[in-house]
């Protein structure tokens, strides 16, 4: 791999996306200068200052730990342009204005290091004609760098050159921003709105049109354009109102000035309403209104009808919902284009145009195919690119429906399909083991080989991809015991196979025949799957036994549960936790008993057992309560309840880390482990960890055996802690109860303070705990609601 690193980075422009931008940079640890105007009044970086400290009040936050925000520095262009001179990566972010750009490009120019990248996030302006801006030396080291927003959370990067861009240097940027950042790339075209904006602008002015021309509720059309066809929960107007209404209409506005030649040009212009609420000012969610607003806890939607807002109250049609849930893709699409269904033939009818569209514009907008779905899978939340669902429900199929409303004039547009279209059909589709379809090149492009790629054991797949099976070694009904001999084959895998990856019995005996099979025939174990990594225990099973009223059955259970921690946390060769997604409960718990822990950027794990009425007892309260005693050994108090305090108000609230390194904050994981910002990254570099450690001559811990607990006084100080949230109504009587036994375990036991007890002890007294409050109804009320509706009870 290259050497290329971005030591610091600045980024010009603290708006929405560059201050998001600039907070990213900081979660990868990144020093970064955040820049702007000067403030006209008071502090000179105070529009910058401000823009930071909104970042610490954004949700979902941008930044993935609070001190993170340290990393950026403020500076504004009057003052600091010579701090540009350390920074190996300058990205222009502010208003989409060619001329403001040029303006500052000018600016910055003189202190620009010669090996500096300077890059736009333009949105969709000319990167050829942003170059030109730019002193004749450096437009070789000048490149388009879309993020999407927000930065943090959307895969999505368009990398854009010029014909004077240094494409190896532009290589060098792509695998830093796959690895470093976690991103996906889409190498787009320097055309108007690049590639996702192209498709997916085009796809909400199609949505917009058949809303209007067959009379449907914004709020109905949210219900069809949502999950329910693979697209995020923000379907269609929700996202508008996020993303800002003038916003979207600036890039309309974009496509229209841009676009004079597009066939689909006369829709290039927003609503009238949509205007309306723009000069209203009701901008979307930056304004609290739009076509959207909330009202006390009620949603209401803007009715055009009524011309008022009304409540919300989306409804799918019964014939239209039976179509949807018909598992073959071809079965569905012909139904939809067959029903009279208002709601039917707008969904067939935004799928057609889409398809129509992405097809006559492939060769100048992309690549090939595969970086147009991937565009929209990235950038937009879709669950499968436009050419992927045209391919799942047949080729021809779709491709003569789509022709026959051209020729019937259905079709927004009347512009013929490109004749590449019919050419695909012995293929049939664009998509296969040789690559994907390039339209302007008239072949297949396979997968770039650059060296980050080979990280990605795994990467996201396309339709009509092959991938790799791995061998099998030994499997249950609960796991999956498997090599990949190409890569090490000295190092076992375990993958827990249950439906999101709950822990139940086969699962729990799987991963110590594992680990006993791993100790015999292999240097390293591996328990890696793909998100979620576990969402708990088997709630199912635990009820059953509850409902037989076999509760030494419920405490053997537990036994074999904490046995199974106990053996990752002592298996005579290095256990990885590969973490991604979820990691609730006792997912939680195994993960803390691993020798280590590979963690993506984007995991949540936390000790809910709270919200079930319960504490957690496959060996975490334990855990907590050992770190508690070792830490309390280095200090001149030797006080383990000063580490405890902490840890209980985290398990007694249930609270999940918002990242992978808030995990490490919370305890969940150490300092030494490693984060991982892109998640196709985790399974190799979980292997690199266990080859490392098993080269190093690995042998498993002792077991600690004097462990100072904090006992009565330490229990008696926790429930202190609570005292005030129970007084003031803040929580349950039975939150209180699952509180203390939760403390009681922290702590040791009902024991004298100071006492000295081993693993086993406290392994015994969480589950002699765990099962008391199995037997409560209060927590029996709390299991049935979760496993009924999905969502926790407050009793």
């Amino acid at each position: 791999m290259s050497n290329f690193i971005v030591r610091k980075a600045a980024v010009l422009g603290a708006g929405v996306m560059g201050a998001q931008i600039a907070a990213h940079f900081a979660n990868a640890e990144v020093p970064v200068v955040l820049f702007d105007l000067p403030a006209r009044e008071g502090d000179p970086n105070g529009i910058v200052r401000r823009a930071i400290d909104a970042l610490k009040k954004l949700e979902p936050s941008p930044l993935a730990t609070k001190d993170r925000v340290d990393y950026i520095d403020a500076a504004n262009y009057s003052q600091h342009l010579d701090q540009l001179r350390d920074c190996d990566l300058i990205i222009e972010a502010i208003a989409e204005r060619t001329e403001w750009k040029d303006d500052l490009y000018r600016q910055i120019a003189p202190f620009v290091s010669p090996a500096a990248i300077v890059a736009s996030n333009t949105s969709g302006l000319s990167i050829k004609r942003l170059s030109e801006g730019l002193p004749e030396a450096l437009r070789s080291r000048f490149c388009g760098i879309h993020f999407f927003n927000p930065p943090r959370y959307m895969p999505l990067v368009e990398l854009i050159s010029t014909n004077a861009t240094n494409l190896a240097l532009l290589d060098d940027l792509e695998g830093w921003l796959v690895s470093r950042l976690g991103k996906g790339i889409v190498r787009a075209r320097d055309t108007p709105n690049f590639v996702a904006n192209r498709v997916g602008v085009f796809s909400m002015l199609a949505v917009m049109h058949h809303t209007q021309r067959l009379g449907l509720g914004f709020d109905v059309v949210d219900s069809l354009t949502g999950p329910i066809i693979g697209r995020p929960k923000s379907a269609t107007y929700r996202t508008a109102d996020v993303v800002g209404l003038d916003t979207l209409a600036h890039v309309v506005k974009t496509m229209q000035d841009t676009l004079p030649t597009d066939p689909w040009h006369g829709y290039f212009g927003v609503p009238a309403w949509l205007t309306a609420l723009i000069g209203q000012g009701a901008l979307g969610q930056k304004t609290r209104c739009g076509i959207f607003r909330k009202d006390g806890r009620a949603i209401k939607v803007l009715d055009l009808t009524l011309q008022a807002y009304r409540d919300s109250a989306a409804h799918i049609d019964p014939s239209v919902l039976a179509i949807l849930k018909n598992r073959d893709p071809a079965g569905k699409f012909a139904q939809l284009r067959a029903s009279e269904q208002p709601q039917a033939q707008f969904l067939w009818a935004i799928f057609r145009d889409i398809f129509h569209y992405a097809a006559y514009h492939l060769a100048d907008i992309a690549d090939n195919a595969r970086d147009l779905d991937f565009a929209m899978r990235w950038g937009f939340g879709w669950s499968e690119g436009p050419f992927e669902s045209w391919q799942a429900a047949g080729w021809l199929a779709i491709a003569e429906a789509v022709r026959a409303d051209i020729n019937a004039g259905r079709a927004m547009s009347q512009a013929a399909l490109p004749a590449w279209v019919f050419g695909r059909v012995a293929q049939e589709g664009v998509h296969g083991a040789q690559g994907s379809y390039s339209a302007s090149a008239d072949a297949y492009r396979p997968r770039s080989t650059l060296p980050v790629y080979q990280r990605q054991i795994f990467p996201e797949q396309l339709l009509g991809e092959n991938t790799i099976a791995g061998s099998t070694v030994w499997e249950n009904d609960g796991v999956r015991m498997w090599t990949l001999p190409q890569i090490d084959a000295g190092i076992a895998i375990v993958s827990v196979k249950t439906r999101n990856h709950t822990l139940g019995r086969d699962v729990i005996v799987g991963l110590q025949e594992a680990v006993a099979r791993a100790e015999a025939d292999y240097q390293g174990l591996v328990l890696w799957h793909e998100a979620p990594f576990a969402f708990g225990a088997n709630l199912k099973e635990v009820t059953e036994a509850i409902a037989a009223g076999d509760f030494d059955l419920l405490e053997r259970y537990v036994s074999e549960f904490q046995n199974a921690s106990m053996c990752l946390k002592y298996a005579k060769v290095p256990v990885i936790a590969a973490v991604q997604g979820m990691a609730l409960g006792g997912g939680c718990e195994f993960i803390m008993h691993a020798t280590k822990r590979v963690i993506a950027l984007e995991s949540y794990i936390g000790l809910v057992e709270a919200g079930v009425g319960l504490i957690p007892a496959g060996g975490g309260c334990k855990e907590f309560a050992i770190r508690a005693a070792q830490q309390a050994a280095r200090t001149a108090g030797n006080d383990p309840f000063e580490f405890i305090q902490p840890v209980f108000m985290t398990i007694a609230m249930a609270t999940v880390s918002k990242s992978g390194a808030q995990a490490r904050e919370l305890g969940f994981a150490v300092d030494t482990d490693r984060i991982v910002f892109n998640a196709h990254e985790l399974l190799y570099v979980a292997l690199r960890e266990a080859r490392a450690l098993a080269e190093a001559g690995y042998y498993p811990r002792l077991s600690p055996r004097a462990i100072k607990v904090a006992g009565r006084t330490g229990i008696a100080n926790c429930i202190m802690l609570l005292a005030n949230m129970k007084e003031g109504g803040m929580i349950s009587a039975h939150d209180y109860a699952v509180a203390k036994a939760a403390a009681t375990a922290l702590c040791g036991g009902d024991i004298e303070t100071g006492s000295l007890v081993d693993e086993q002890w406290l392994l015994t007294v969480e589950r002699k705990l765990f099962v008391e409050l199995l037997k409560n109804p209060k927590t029996q009320q709390r299991i049935q609601h979760l496993l009924e509706t999905g969502k926790p009870l407050r009793n």
